[in-house]
């Protein structure tokens, strides 16, 4: 799966995405999140926080997030004016969603970061015994 490049709104979970599961405290940051998330900033793509945290609890994770050089455009908002209303639905629009409720689990950073800038590390080759014979 290719996912083009060009400036996207990708709403992110927090619990078990961004950190590890641990609410209503913050958990430990996931391996790569916060410097895949810098990257995606740096890139021009729209960040918004999507999670279930409310209240103080929302706060802890936008400040920790802050803490950890992450500003989102957006919390639980399609824009950051955007007014909460009971009446209209709270669904986020964006065009990716990365969250560990998808199906299959949560991919991990690397894989996200691979599938989103189409990028494919290259494996250094080790050395071997048999290397030197060669």
């Amino acid at each position: 799966m290719k996912i083009p490049n060009n400036n996207l709104i990708i709403a992110v979970d927090f619990d078990g995405t961004i950190v590890e599961d641990a609410f209503p405290k913050v958990g430990k940051p996931i391996l790569f999140a916060f410097e895949t998330l810098k990257k995606l900033q740096s890139e021009g793509h729209r960040l918004i926080l999507w999670t279930y945290r409310s209240g103080s609890k929302l706060n802890d994770a936008v400040e920790f997030c802050k803490e950890n050089g992450i500003e989102f455009y957006a919390v639980n908002k399609n824009f950051p004016e955007e007014v909460y209303e009971e009446k209209y639905s709270r669904k986020i629009h964006a065009d990716l969603f990365i969250d560990d409720r998808n199906v299959g689990g949560f991919l991990g950073w690397t894989n996200i970061y691979k599938l989103i800038f189409n990028y494919e590390p290259e494996m250094k080759k080790k050395k071997g015994f048999f290397s030197f014979f060669k």
